[in-house]
């Protein structure tokens, strides 16, 4: 049976959890004073560990004024803290071979580092140091407002990029969540350092905060460990406070300020490339939705490998292009499905004409026995693959706690993928097909 995540306080039945997982690796989840909830995954013989700290916070949440206040930060608490440097942070890792990153999403960010099993006690130390007490220092954001909009402008000048974050913008309209992770140019030079300030101030709190770790790892001493850091750093764990709740999963409707556009849209978006970059799609499905695996198998069959009906029909049969696949994003209240395909600008339109028929052929006509059983083997092999190290469980642990509020075995996991039928997959294809299609072209048009 999956293992239920509730949002207990402290002593509450729930509060303190535990399970067998595949390979004798042992999953515990405890939730501390403050509402802090920490989950580990201890894999028996792993000498190295990745530790990861979670604020349920992402890029949706800004509010006006605050755009980019998400990405900001998450560059930002590496440039010190009052105990540490931006120079500490950086020598503590390289001295024992670490590797130290953070992510920013659209729901959440996460800060995390992969160390041997001996200093992570120093990784919480430090991941915790900068979660909680982050100078903010107004000479350093100025520096690193700099830094991210030269990021920006680097992704601006991928058009793989561009045709995806305008794809998704396309797809979601003024929804927050249509809006590009890291800000826009004129969002990031406008942002006050306040207003940074202020968001992590609201959203860096003990009740928001999961630390999840996977590897060489001891739940009680991790535990300890990150009480004694979050106290260190001043923050009250003092209340029997409940953890934030999760997000609702109630999909936009009409008449709401976050409407999903009830029509497609068309873009074209010059760039002066050699090749053309276009996406073609739609809403797709929430995070929490079982529908999910289903999906899983479609994205497989349709343009998830050398054997898909995307590569074989538009590359082997006939070389339009050399990448073609197709995508899926999930969040809380929405998602994004999607066909991608880079070819020459002046096939776009033949290119195009193919990604709307195979999609269309899928949901007419379905899959065949074939290609059922060679996706399921397809996910079912890089699913195994793809959890072989410390920093896949990591983060399977965090995504359990703040999007599904369960945690699935990997044998459950795959059980659920070798559940799906062709008919699962023709309908869920039908439906996907049958709502508003918008398409995103990047290249040498106009202009």
């Amino acid at each position: 049976m999956p293992l239920d995540l509730p949002l207990e306080r402290p002593g509450d039945p729930g509060s303190e959890l535990t399970a067998g997982q595949d390979g004798g690796a042992i999953v515990r989840r405890s939730v501390l004073s403050g509402g802090v909830r920490v989950l580990t995954e201890s894999m028996p013989g792993l000498r190295s560990a990745t530790v990861g700290a979670w604020v349920g916070v992402g890029s949706r949440d800004e509010r006006d004024g605050h755009h980019g206040s998400t990405h900001f930060l998450e560059h930002l608490l590496f440039k010190g803290t009052a105990r540490r440097s931006a120079m500490d942070i950086a020598e503590a890792f390289d001295a024992v071979g670490g590797e130290a990153n953070a992510a920013t999403g659209k729901e959440h960010t996460c800060y995390y580092a992969r160390v041997l099993d001996a200093d992570v006690p120093m990784a919480v130390d430090v991941i915790t140091d900068m979660v909680t007490s982050a100078t903010l220092d107004p000479d350093e954001l100025e520096i690193e407002r700099g830094v991210i909009l030269e990021e920006l402008a680097m992704n601006d000048d991928d058009p793989s990029d561009v045709a995806h974050e305008q794809f998704a913008a396309a797809v979601l309209g003024s929804h927050p969540l249509g809006r590009p992770i890291g800000g826009t140019p004129g969002s990031i030079q406008a942002v006050p350092r306040d207003a940074v300030a202020a968001h992590y101030a609201e959203h860096y709190r003990p009740r928001t905060l999961v630390v999840t770790a996977a590897g060489g790892v001891d739940h009680d001493a991790l535990c300890a460990q990150v009480e004694g850091a979050l106290a260190a750093g001043g923050w009250d764990l003092a209340s029997d406070a409940t953890p934030v709740g999760r997000r609702p999963t109630v999909t936009p409707t009409t008449g709401d300020h976050e409407t999903l556009p009830t029509a497609g849209t068309e873009l074209t978006i010059h760039r002066t490339t050699e090749q053309a970059n276009v996406v073609l799609g739609g809403v797709g499905l929430t995070a929490t939705d079982d529908r999910r695996f289903v999906l899983s198998v479609l994205s497989a069959a349709l343009g998830g490998g050398m054997s898909s009906r995307l590569f074989q029909e538009i590359r082997e049969r006939r070389g339009l292009a050399y990448s073609v696949y197709c995508f899926a994003s999930s969040h809380a209240d929405t998602g994004v499905f999607g066909l991608y395909a880079g070819c020459t600008p002046a096939k776009v339109d033949e290119v195009l004409a193919l990604l709307h028929a195979e999609w269309d052929r899928l949901a007419d006509s379905g899959i065949t026995a074939a290609e059922l059983e060679r996706s399921i083997g397809q996910l079912s092999g890089g699913l195994v693959l793809g959890l072989e190290d410390s920093g896949s469980r990591m983060t399977r642990l965090g995504k359990a706690e703040l999007v599904h509020g369960e945690l699935l075995s990997q044998d459950e996991t795959l059980d659920r993928i070798r559940s799906v039928t062709a008919a699962q997959v023709q309908e869920l294809a039908a439906e996907l097909a049958a709502r508003p299609r918008s398409v995103v072209r990047v290249g040498p048009f106009g202009g």
